[in-house]
Order: C-alpha cells, then structure tokens, then sequence
C-alpha cells in the first residue's frame, strides 16, 4: 500500500510539473519579438518598438496602421511578421486576440475555468510549480537595461522618491518604500497620491523618482499619476505586468513581470523583483546604505521581545561560568 501511494504521489508530481511545463511553453507575441529582435532590420526594429510600445492595440489596427506608427512600409511590417513566424496579418491578429481574451479575463472567470481543470482540488505541488514558473520567466521578462536603469536612479540618491500602489497593489509599494527607507533619504510611500499625498508630487523635478506599481485591469489614476510625473519633471519607474499598463508610454524605465495564477494574479514574481531590485540598489551604494542603515537601527521605535541589547546580555549570562 505504501509503494502504491508513493508512486501515485510521484505520478501527481510529475504530471503536475509537465502541465506547468506545457503552461510555461505558450508565449505571447511579445515574448516572441522580445527573443527575435537582434534578427531584425532596422526597419522591422521599428515596427517592433511601434507594437510593443502600445500592445496589444497597436497590433489590432490594420497592418497600415502599424507601419504608420512605426514610420516604414505595409511590406515591411508583413516583413516583420514573417520573422516572428506568422504568415499573413490575419494570423497574427488572431493570436494577439486569443492572448486578451486569455488575459483579460476576472479572478472569478479564471478560478472557474482553474477548476474546471484540475483533477485534484488541492494540488500543491500544481500550485508550487506555477509559481516557479513565474520565477523562471522573471530574467526573461525584465530586460536587463530597464532592471539597470532603474537601479542606477535609486542608486543616484534623488532628492525624493515616492511610491505609489493599485487597489491591490499597495502592500507591495509600502514594503517597497520600508526596504528603500532604509537606504535612501527622501523615500515616502504615497496611499493616496492624488488626493491626500498630492502635494508630495508637486514640484518634483528632475531629482525626484518615482516607483508606480500598476498591474492588469489597469487602474485610470495610474495614468493620471505617471501624467502628473511627467509635468513636474520626475523620472517614473513603472513596474507592472508582462501586457503592460498603459502608463508604460510615459515610463522612463518599465520592468514587467510576469503574473498569471489561480484564482488571483501572483505576487511570486513581483517579491522576486523587488528583492532583487532592493539589493542591486544597496550593492551600488556601497558604505553609504550601510550607515544609513545604521542610523535607522539606531532611530526607530518598534517594541521587540529582544532588543540587540538584550540579547547580548541573554548570551552572556549563558555562556558566563556559574
């Protein structure tokens, strides 16, 4: 019996990592023109920056359209659909409909169809392997150059920097703000940016960033935040999902992650970059985050069961001979 419900256990986990596998295997369009780009002409890069820089919309117009957008020929955007492996506009129009009905769909719709799926209601090692897949797409999804770029903003020391969440993104940005707090001057978190925080956006200026967090069913005050960062001459970090916010147009840096999961969108790969994001930045730094760090140990006031001190005292008391 228990051989039997050892190899069943080691049938479900495998399943389960082929069918993540599988999951992991569909790549949008854009993952596709991320991949083939160095392959293309001058021309079809244009075309390329031209749909990725209003996707999906800019590929749902006609093929004359596109080219407008990108300032070359009708041929040469079929040109640049070729290499991306589609033969006619039609065909590519198609798959990019397909990926926004499979996108654009509720929390509710997505948990429907999830278990309409599964064959196990509780499938941990499905669930686990979902998000590892997450993980493995981030070093895909996040181009290299952005990811450097927005390090080497913080790194810089602006004179502020302001962090700005989504309905459910806020949590994210207020950790986001506590771990760079540590680091920086200057850092504030913003729950309401528009409203009440509204004065910390005026005047910003070419020393002032900030880190808008706006992930998919896109929120309009996003818009209207990165376009207020833009008239008082701030820098703006976007980081959002891998269809892109529309605010990824006023964007100086954009780092996309992928989100995908069941029955919300994953936070996996957004902890993974922030994280990452956190510690490039106090690596560039160097002696200055570590005094900075210091003095915030030394300042704040959260009651602890031990403090430093404390704690010394305990291990002396352990370790003195009677």
């Amino acid at each position: 019996m228990e051989a039997s419900d050892g190899a069943g256990a080691s049938l479900r986990t495998r399943t389960a990592r082929e069918k993540g596998a599988r999951l992991r295997s569909v790549d949008d369009i854009r993952d596709i023109v991320t991949r083939r780009v160095n392959d293309l002409t001058p021309a079809e890069k244009r075309c390329a920056r031209a749909l990725l820089a209003d996707y999906p919309a800019a590929g749902l117009g006609s093929a004359s359209s596109l080219a407008e957008a990108a300032g070359t020929s009708t041929p040469t955007v079929l040109r640049f659909l070729a290499h991306l492996g589609f033969g006619s506009y039609r065909t590519f129009q198609q798959r990019l409909r397909d990926e926004i009905t499979r996108t654009a769909t509720s929390p509710v719709q997505r948990a429907t169809r999830s278990r309409a799926e599964r064959s196990a209601p509780t499938d941990f090692t499905a669930a686990v392997d979902q998000r590892i897949g997450i993980a493995e797409q981030l070093v895909r999804a996040v181009p290299q150059p952005e990811f450097d770029a927005a390090v080497a903003l913080l790194a810089g020391r602006p004179r502020r920097t302001l962090v700005a969440g989504g309905y459910f993104t806020h949590h994210l940005a207020a950790l986001l703000a506590s771990q760079l707090d540590q680091l920086l001057t200057g850092v504030d978190f913003t729950r309401d940016p528009l409203r009440a925080d509204i004065g910390k956006y005026l005047d910003l200026g070419k020393d002032g960033v900030v880190l808008l967090f706006d992930f998919r069913r896109y929120e309009k005050d996003a818009k209207q935040l990165a376009e207020l960062v833009k008239e008082q001459g701030g820098r703006l970090v976007l980081l959002t999902d891998h269809e892109l916010s529309p605010s990824a147009q006023l964007a100086d840096v954009v780092l996309p992650v992928y989100v995908d999961g069941v029955p919300f969108d994953s936070d996996a790969g957004v902890l993974i970059l922030l994280e990452s994001l956190v510690e490039c930045v106090f690596n560039a730094l160097g002696p200055k985050a570590i005094r900075r760090m210091e003095r915030w140990e030394a300042s704040v006031e959260i009651p602890r069961v031990f403090s430093a001190s404390k704690s010394r005292s305990i291990a002396e008391e352990v370790i003195s001979p009677l």
